[in-house]
């Protein structure tokens, strides 16, 4: 499971399978505008300082002057985890605008949520937002203004028929998290747009990010007659209760368990499933999904989230969590999102798996049992049913003291990809391998007494890289546009134990304990202290 949100328009559709298996088709063809589409994502730049577990906020408008188009389907709030976006992307919305010059856009925000560790070695913040060091703190900032207006580059633009465009916006935490805690968007450079670049004509713009969502059914098409070749569309609910369509088309690739089905194709999808969907825009702005990769079957309660405090023995494994998101459900409260979960780990009757979709892992490296779990990781985890309790209190993540407010049981764990900033001490490009210097302070993997706060230090991890990572910011885009002392983002899955073979340095010591395999590594600007 992966993250992001988004939502389209509602579909009546014809039919649906239960389960992998056939079904019947219609003749007709996908909807066409002659308009340009016009989408817009979000991701983030993190700050340095502290470590934002869950920053949320919600987008409630996004709309071209002049005229006041908007780009999403309504003005229900948009919730969006900006904390999980250092490597990736989310989907916000996409519409057919008349064909015409735009000079601004301008986006509300609305209802922040903070939750941070203090590794700064000093109490932060003030007021109602206070902070003591070394302590897992959530707030509720007070966030100025709530409305952005864009009008300088990528502004003006012309839009034409057949010509798609796609906005991004990038947050940038390590500017809009004040030195009070208060969040202020129209810090200097706080949230930039920039246009994601134009394809060659008559092609997809790709890379729009992702949303994932619940299953409605869809609609199969036995006769295609459009240049995208759309088979299908897919009908979505996200957690909000907004409903979409996604195109699927010959080129769209599927990641599923072989025990959930082994076609790898639309006959895999089942009403109640949850998906997450890779989104690109075509000419006639129909969404098309470039992959869809399984999250959870129906029925189960499945939330993700990141380990950060471990405690293992003979009868198992005691991890906080702090939760990052959940399936779509009509009483979002019913967990605590951004809040510190307890979960217990039994030795034995658990299944281990690795949510790696169509990357490839490198052979050495295990999750196949609770002693590979390790601090930092981020994971997705069935919820036992009947074992979800819910003490007296908010479930927040301080004070340390025992289990936190809400607990449960799980017998499922999946590894997902980890979002880790820091900087780069040791190169080895030959190898395709990098350590990461974690920045800030991360919480190391020593199993810690439930009874006090997690322990803090920074931690080398091995990245290893291999032929399906992508490289951002760099020149070249590889490995090879790596250097010492460079700051970066990497998105991967974080194992346990390593397998490459560095030498041990005066410095640096020995080869890191944990290894992250690389999907994505993103470079970043040399960080700037937030406090």
């Amino acid at each position: 499971m992966r993250r992001a949100a988004l939502f389209l328009l509602t579909v009546v559709f014809l039919l649906f399978m239960a389960g992998c298996g056939s079904q019947s088709s219609v003749t007709t063809t996908p909807p066409s505008n002659p308009n340009p589409a016009v989408s817009l994502t979000v991701t983030d730049t993190p700050p340095a300082g502290v470590t934002v577990l869950f920053f949320q906020l919600s987008i409630t408008g996004a709309s071209l002057s002049p005229g006041g188009v908007s780009l999403l389907s309504s003005t229900n709030p948009i919730p969006v985890n900006v904390s999980q976006l250092q490597t990736d992307s989310a989907f916000l919305g996409s519409t057919n605008v008349p064909a015409g010059t735009y000079t601004s856009l301008s986006v509300t925000f609305s209802n922040p949520q903070l939750t941070i560790y203090n590794g700064s070695g000093a109490t932060i913040g003030s007021g109602a937002n206070v902070c003591a060091n070394n302590s897992v703190c959530q707030l509720t900032p007070s966030t100025t203004p709530l409305t952005l207006t864009f009008s300088t580059a990528p502004f003006p633009v012309t839009l034409t028929a057949n010509s798609p465009l796609a906005f991004q916006l990038d947050i940038h935490l390590d500017t809009v998290i004040q030195p009070d805690l208060t969040v202020n968007l129209a810090a200097t450079n706080g949230v930039t747009i920039s246009q994601l670049p134009a394809p060659p004509s008559g092609t997809p713009i790709t890379a729009l990010g992702n949303l994932t969502g619940t299953v409605q059914g869809g609609l199969p098409y036995s006769v295609v007659p459009n240049p995208d070749q759309v088979q299908s569309l897919l009908v979505l609910q996200t957690g909000d209760g907004r409903t979409f369509d996604i195109g699927l088309t010959s080129s769209t690739t599927y990641s599923y368990p072989s025990s959930v089905c082994s076609a790898n194709n639309f006959a895999c999808l089942a009403t109640g499933q949850i998906v997450k969907v890779e989104l690109s825009l075509p000419t006639d702005g129909t969404l098309l999904a470039s992959e869809v990769d399984y999250v959870q079957p129906a029925g189960q309660t499945v939330v993700e989230g990141n380990i950060i405090r471990l405690s293992t023995s003979a009868a198992g494994a005691i991890m906080d969590m702090i939760l990052q998101q959940g399936p779509p459900t009509p009483t979002p409260n019913a967990l605590p999102f951004g809040q510190r979960v307890t979960v217990t780990v039994p030795a034995s009757g658990v299944t281990y798996t690795v949510d790696s979709g169509s990357f490839t892992i490198p052979g050495g490296l295990s999750f196949a049992t609770y002693t590979d779990l390790v601090v930092g990781q981020e994971v997705s985890v069935v919820v036992v049913p009947g074992s979800l309790t819910t003490a007296s209190g908010s479930g927040s993540s301080t004070p340390w003291a025992g289990p936190a407010a809400t607990t449960f049981t799980t017998n499922s764990i999946t590894l997902e990809p980890s979002q880790i900033t820091g900087s780069v001490p040791v190169l080895d490009a030959s190898a395709l391998s990098f350590w990461l210097s974690t920045n800030p302070n991360y919480f190391i993997p020593p199993a810690t007494p439930l009874a006090g706060p997690p322990t803090p230090a920074p931690v080398n991890i091995t990245v290893q890289t291999t032929s399906g990572t992508t490289f951002t910011n760099f020149t070249p885009d590889s490995i090879s546009g790596l250097a010492v002392n460079d700051v970066v983002s990497v998105g991967g899955w974080l194992f346990s134990s390593g397998v490459i073979p560095f030498v041990c340095t005066p410095t640096y010591g020995c080869v890191p304990a944990t290894t992250i395999v690389a999907e994505s590594v993103v470079g970043r600007p040399g960080p700037t202290p937030l406090f």
